[in-house]
C-alpha cells in the first residue's frame, strides 16, 4: 500500500492542494490519515477516487454533482467521455490506477488495446510519455514503490521492442546512427523510442543501449563510422554531472556529431561545441529524424 502526500495528489490529478483541502472539508470526498506530526497522507483508494473526480470535473461535471454519484455512476460517466483530449486523459488515469494496484495484467491489456487501435507511435507519444511524465516525479522522490516502477517500465519497454521488430520501413535513409546511454543512465525508454522512430524512417542504427562506458565509444566510432551519435539522458543522478559528462565526451567525439535529448538536454543552457547538438523537445527530435 502506497502513501501519498497532498502534493503527490496535486501532481497526479492536476488539482491544486488548496482545492483538494476545500473538497475534503466541504464534501468529504477523501479520508486522509495523519502522521504522528499531524501531516495528512492518502492511500491508493484516495488517489484513485481523486483521479476519477478530477477527470469528470475537468470535462464539465460540477463537484457538487459528482459528490452525489456512487462509485459505479462515476465510472459510467467516465466511460461516456468521448472527446479526444478526454480520451487521452482517461487512458493516462487508467494506467496510473492499474499501476497503483499492481494490476499488471490489466495494465498490459490496456496498452495492447491502444497499440492495436492507434499503433505504437501514437500510443507512446499521446499516452505513455504523458503517463511517465506524471509519475516520474514520484519515482524520483520515492513516493512510488520501486516494484511498480520496474514492472510498468518493463512492460512499456517490451511493447517498444516488439514495435521495432515489426517495423517495415517504406524508405531507406543513407544515414547511420549509433545510439547509446552513458554509465549511470538506465532510463532506456526514451532512447528505445527514438530507436523506433529512426527504424520507422529507414535509418540504419547501431543500438548500444544503457550504461555504456564512454571509453568504449572511440573504437566503435572508428570501426562503424556512424554519421551521428545519439544519447538520451534523464537521470537526476546526472543533473549535477551533465556538464562533466559533456566535458568528458567532447574529446572522444571531436570528429563526430553527437545529438543529446532527454530531461538534462532540456535543462542545459550553456554554449556547446558545434558538433554537440541538444534536442529539447519531442518535436525537435522528430524534425532531426525526418532530416536524416
Amino acid at each position: 500500500m502506497n502513501s501519498f502526500t497532498i502534493k503527490d495528489l496535486e501532481i497526479l490529478s492536476g488539482i491544486k492542494a488548496h482545492t483538494i483541502r476545500i473538497w475534503e472539508q466541504r464534501y468529504a470526498l477523501l479520508s486522509p490519515q495523519r502522521t504522528d506530526t499531524n501531516i495528512r497522507y492518502y492511500n491508493n483508494e484516495d488517489l484513485k477516487n481523486l483521479l476519477n473526480i478530477a477527470l469528470l470535473n475537468k470535462y464539465g461535471y460540477k463537484i457538487s454533482h459528482i459528490t452525489n454519484m456512487n462509485e459505479q455512476q462515476v465510472k459510467e460517466k467516465i466511460m461516456l467521455l468521448n472527446n479526444q483530449d478526454a480520451e487521452i486523459e482517461k487512458a493516462i488515469t487508467t494506467l496510473i490506477q492499474y499501476m497503483i494496484d499492481l494490476d499488471i495484467d490489466n495494465f498490459e491489456l490496456y496498452l495492447n488495446k491502444h497499440i492495436h487501435q492507434k499503433g505504437v507511435e501514437k500510443t507512446i507519444t499521446k499516452i505513455v510519455f504523458p503517463f511517465l511524465t506524471k509519475i516520474g516525479i514520484l519515482w524520483q522522490t520515492n513516493h512510488i514503490n520501486p516494484t511498480q516502477e520496474h514492472l510498468v517500465t518493463n512492460i512499456i519497454r517490451q511493447k517498444i521492442i516488439v514495435g521495432i521488430e515489426q517495423l517495415v520501413p517504406f524508405n531507406m535513409s543513407d544515414s547511420t546512427v549509433l545510439l547509446f546511454m552513458p554509465e549511470g543512465e538506465y532510463h532506456e525508454l526514451g532512447l528505445l523510442f527514438v530507436h523506433f522512430l529512426m527504424k520507422a524512417k529507414g535509418v540504419k542504427t547501431i543500438y548500444f543501449g544503457a550504461n555504456i562506458p564512454l571509453k568504449d565509444l572511440p573504437q566503435v566510432i572508428e570501426s562503424k563510422k556512424p554519421d551521428y551519435l545519439y544519447t538520451h539522458i534523464t537521470s537526476l543522478h546526472l543533473s549535477t554531472g551533465f556538464e562533466r559528462f559533456i566535458n568528458h565526451i567532447k574529446p572522444l567525439v571531436k570528429n563526430s556529431k553527437l545529438v543529446i535529448s532527454g530531461l538534462q538536454a532540456q535543462l542545459y543552457q550553456k554554449e556547446l561545441p558545434n558538433n554537440i547538438i541538444l534536442k529539447k523537445s519531442l518535436q525537435e527530435v522528430y524534425q532531426f529524424i525526418q532530416n536524416l
